[in-house]
C-alpha cells in the first residue's frame, strides 16, 4: 500500500472528505479528522483511535501498527506502516477510525461539513452570516 491507496480507501468511507491541517493531508467526517497522511514521508498513515483500539491493533499486528510518538500517541493516534499493510487490514483500520469519529460526532450533534466559509456581506466583515469566522479570498 502507499499514500494513494490510503487516500482512496479513506475517501470510500461515507461522508469522508479530504482536507488539510498544518500542511498535512487529513480525512474528515462531519468536519472532524479520523485519519491523516501527516507522516507520509516516513512511510506512515495515521489513524485517530482510542487508546484501547490502538493497543489491540499494536498487540495483534505490531509490524504494521505503532503509536504516534508523544502525547498524540498516548491519546490513541496510531501509525500504520503503508509499505507492509494489506488492503483488507488498512480498510478495517480506517473503518475503525471513521466509525469512532462518527460515534463521537453523533454525541456532539456534529453532522455538517466544515468547508471553507467566505465573506459574503462586506469586505470589512470578520464573520459569515452564521457568525463563524470568515476566510478571506485575497
Amino acid at each position: 500500500m502507499n499514500a494513494k491507496d490510503f487516500r482512496r480507501i479513506a475517501l470510500r468511507m461515507e461522508g469522508a472528505e479530504e482536507g488539510s491541517h498544518m500542511s498535512a493531508v487529513d480525512f474528515r467526517v462531519g468536519g472532524r479528522i479520523f485519519a491523516t497522511l501527516a507522516h507520509e514521508k516516513q512511510g506512515y498513515g495515521n489513524l485517530m483511535l482510542t487508546p484501547e483500539q490502538q493497543a489491540a491493533f499494536v498487540a495483534e499486528l505490531p509490524e504494521m501498527f505503532l503509536p504516534v510518538h508523544g502525547g498524540w500517541g498516548k491519546d490513541g493516534a496510531t501509525h500504520v506502516r503503508l509499505a507492509i499493510v494489506t488492503e483488507d487490514v488498512l480498510e478495517g483500520a480506517l473503518r475503525t477510525a471513521w466509525k469512532l469519529r462518527m460515534e463521537k460526532n453523533s454525541k456532539t450533534g456534529r453532522k455538517f461539513s466544515m468547508k471553507k466559509r467566505w465573506v459574503t456581506k462586506s469586505k470589512n466583515s470578520s464573520k459569515t452570516d452564521d457568525g463563524l469566522p470568515a476566510l478571506r479570498d485575497s
